[in-house]
């Protein structure tokens, strides 16, 4: 019989008691978690709501009492680990029952998947909103007191401009007030929002976002900061802006929209043919990067833009130069190339 020396006795130990303290590690660290697998439109669901300022911690329990996942541990670690999680938002959540943590993450993050979501598109005006507020229910008078009765940032009396494009979801039965006053508050809290709030020189913030909002309407993103250059060379002659989309704003139109003379006519403080300077308040909501383009323009003496094709946007300061881009427009438009 081979015996086995002390040395040789301690180092099996030290081997048998690695393997066990890893198997014990191993078995602490596998939280119970449903398999990944095919989720069919038979299966159950259930709509939980996540509070606003609910943590990775708050919403694996909410996940787990509601048997959307094995274990509020699983889609804990998920969450410490995976920063999409940080951009779950408050409100309802359809969800599936018994999934994958990983799963549960997805459909989180699913806009389709949110029962209580309005979306504020870039350069939407508020009446468009309110249209969206009418499809959850709310009445006009509802809608009409919220506009009311909402806190706007000191120097505006006018909430449009100020409903910041985004994605908002919204705990089940919120008033329209707090609905809209949201909208305001996370234009006060984005950085470009604090920008515009906080501007010196020569244009007020209301001024600046309403500038904003004719950039928004009229130009390419691309184009952003020479529209808002064209503005501002304008404003500084004394001509009048003369822009489409103060007019669009008044008609409630939209689209590559042919504007008739008749329509430059029209007697409205908006309508930018008839009326030197701004319009009295922004003509939508901007998005940041025509708030950006306000703030910032570019450089250039141009005084004139006109797009004489889809993705074909040209400046000039010549009249002449323009009145010649105006007639391939015509050209363009009538061959059918904005149709």
């Amino acid at each position: 019989m081979i015996k086995l020396r002390p040395v040789a006795l301690a180092l099996v130990f030290i081997v048998l008691l690695t393997y066990g303290l890893h198997v014990v590690r191993v078995s602490n660290n596998a939280a119970p978690n449903f398999q990944i697998r095919q989720i069919l439109e038979s299966d159950a669901e259930v709509t939980v709501e996540i509070p606003v300022g609910a943590t990775g911690s708050d919403i694996a329990a909410i996940l787990f009492k509601a048997g959307v996942v094995k274990s509020s541990i699983a889609y804990f670690r998920l969450a410490v680990t995976d920063t999409r999680s940080q951009k779950v938002s408050p409100g309802g959540h359809r969800l599936t029952l018994k999934i994958a943590a990983s799963q549960a993450l997805d459909q989180l993050l699913d806009s389709s998947r949110i029962p209580n979501l309005i979306t504020v598109f870039e350069g939407e005006w508020n009446s468009e909103i309110v249209r969206s507020l009418r499809t959850f229910g709310f009445t006009n008078k509802e809608i009409s007191d919220a506009f009311n009765n909402i806190v706007l940032p000191s120097g505006f009396t006018n909430s449009e401009g100020l409903l910041f494009p985004a994605l908002y979801n919204f705990p089940l039965n919120t008033d329209a007030q707090h609905i809209l006053q949201a909208m305001v508050n996370r234009f006060q809290a984005e950085k470009i929002g604090q920008e515009i709030l906080t501007a010196s020189g020569t244009f007020k913030a209301s001024e600046l976002l309403t500038m904003a909002s004719i950039v928004q309407a009229e130009g390419d993103s691309a184009d952003f900061t020479k529209v808002s250059r064209v503005i501002r060379n304008r404003l500084a002659l004394g001509m009048p802006l003369q822009m489409d989309s103060t007019v669009h704003y008044v008609k409630g139109v939209r689209g590559q929209i042919f504007l008739s003379t008749s329509s430059t006519l029209i007697a409205s403080a908006y309508n930018t043919y008839k009326h030197y300077g701004l319009p009295p308040t922004p003509i939508g909501n901007p998005g940041a990067s025509a708030m950006q383009a306000a703030l910032h323009p570019a450089g250039g003496d141009w005084l004139f833009f006109i797009t004489v094709a889809p993705g074909d946007t040209r400046f000039t300061r010549s009249n002449d130069q323009f009145v010649e881009w105006k007639f391939l427009y015509e050209k363009n438009r009538k061959a059918g190339a904005f149709n």
